[in-house]
């Protein structure tokens, strides 16, 4: 059977030039291989890089019987457990995605509108004229914030307190190419003490479990769940048999959406920040257009506005904070771009390399938000939420929740970068983020602009 050809180098120096040299390593492989190669990493196994988005389609569009993608993506079994959505396949997959999916979108998630402004005008009100902040601790505090109110509630008390400090320094254990080291090689992954990177790991999340689980019991014993709430929403839910999710299954899923619902909306929001403030025609292109909401307008238009739209999902392109979209084991003979592939192949559509292409994004190094205006791209060429059955069930959510922190913050504050060097993405757990952070200072807190009413916003 011929197969893809690809880097001949041992899986264990593959593995660290993916944790050390990410972009560089899938751009030199692509020059070297093309739209297709195959790559063998230890801890992981072998596996077949794709960025043709016909290709694409036709994996993603395939019937769902071909491909499994929960046993696929088992590296992130330690952060979110057996039963999360990200793990699921088949019948369970497409029940919690039923079960889980209004909770994101329609009058629920616009629900959240001013909650997201008045979080972010909260965190961001102690900002002082002349002082530096790095942008991507102030975006994650923010982000972590919805999410909780989202998944319980509420954001405010001991517990929510403990469960936010916690779970950031849960995924801090994480936040270099080494640490992220720990992920993906199954053999290191051992509680030796408190002091051992594993151990430290192992005991925060047993704090987090702890308190996950202390909500779940305190909410059984009330009479009603009548909360708007997404646990709330899985707690009334009940299978075809009738009976309730179990306290596990709760606190996966739980821990799934706290994971996955503000790491990745962070580390976009500390880009957006450093491109809006890295070009001044951007950055001049959009308060122009924020501006022109006035507050006699109806400012659920702001979601809606082009250009802060486009700067969202050119964001995203350039640097998606996922470099692959979930990938998939093939359970059936498959054929692709003339390759016939067998049983147990492993796909992983490349979303960084797909969105680089210069035969669909020209200059495709150059941060430009007017290729979203000029031109829409395909679900397979643009795909920074993954695609088929496995797309991000919180897309809609992110991008709305981005526009409207871009918002708050860009019409209340005056920000520069803190130099102007170019900042690089860097290998953070599964995803990439921001090298550093991004590092601004407040210049200056807008003034001349009539306040605009977070419930304005968000209406």
């Amino acid at each position: 059977m011929k197969l893809p050809d690809g880097p001949r180098i041992s899986p264990v120096l593959q593995l660290i030039l993916t944790l050390f040299r990410p972009l560089e390593t899938l751009e030199e492989y692509q020059k070297r291989y093309g739209d297709i190669f195959r790559s063998n990493l230890i801890g992981l196994g072998q596996f077949v890089v794709l960025s043709n988005p016909q290709a694409i389609q036709e994996i993603m569009t395939a019937d769902p019987k071909v491909f499994e993608s929960g046993s696929a993506n088992q590296l992130l079994h330690p952060l979110v457990g057996d039963n999360s959505l990200l793990l699921l396949d088949r019948d369970r997959h497409q029940s919690q995605r039923r079960l889980l999916n209004p909770a994101f979108h329609g009058e629920r998630m616009r629900a959240y509108g001013k909650l997201i402004c008045d979080i972010t005008e909260q965190v961001t009100s102690d900002w002082t004229v002349g002082k530096s902040f790095v942008a991507r601790p102030i975006m994650q505090k923010i982000s972590l914030r919805v999410i909780l109110r989202a998944v319980f509630g509420i954001d405010e008390g001991e517990r929510f307190e403990e469960i936010q400090h916690i779970l950031s320094e849960m995924l801090d254990t994480f936040d270099s190419p080494l640490k992220s080291s720990f992920l993906f090689v199954k053999a290191l992954q051992k509680d030796l003490a408190a002091w051992s990177p594993w151990g430290k790991f192992v005991r925060k999340r047993e704090q987090v479990d702890k308190l996950i689980y202390a909500e779940i019991q305190e909410r059984r014993q009330q009479p009603h769940l009548n909360g708007e709430d997404i646990l709330s929403l899985m707690m009334s839910a009940r299978d075809e048999a009738g009976q309730p999710m179990t306290e596990r299954e709760l606190r996966d899923e739980l821990v799934t959406l706290l994971f996955a619902g503000h790491e990745t909306t962070a580390s976009t929001l500390a880009w957006a920040l450093y491109w809006i403030h890295k070009l001044p025609t951007v950055r001049e292109k959009l308060l122009q257009e924020l501006e022109s909401v006035g507050e006699s307008k109806d400012f659920s238009e702001i979601t809606r506005l082009p250009y802060l739209t486009a700067v969202c999902q050119e964001t995203l392109r350039i640097y998606p904070i996922a470099l692959f979209t979930f990938s998939r084991i093939l359970q059936a003979p498959f054929q692709v771009m003339g390759y016939d592939f067998e049983p147990g192949t492993r796909f992983s559509p490349c979303i960084y390399l797909t969105h680089h292409r210069e035969d669909i994004y020209p200059e495709p190094k150059q941060f430009k938000p007017e290729r979203f205006l000029e031109r829409q791209f395909s679900p397979y060429e643009y795909l920074p939420f993954g695609g088929g059955n496995r797309r991000c069930l919180g897309m809609a959510f992110a991008m709305y929740e981005m526009k409207l922190v871009l918002a708050t913050i860009l019409l209340r504050w005056q920000l520069s970068l803190a130099d102007n060097l170019p900042v690089r993405p860097v290998r953070r757990g599964v995803t990439t983020t921001p090298a550093g952070g991004v590092r601004m200072i407040v210049t200056g807190k807008v003034s001349q602009y009539p306040r605009v009413r977070s419930e304005a916003i968000a209406h």
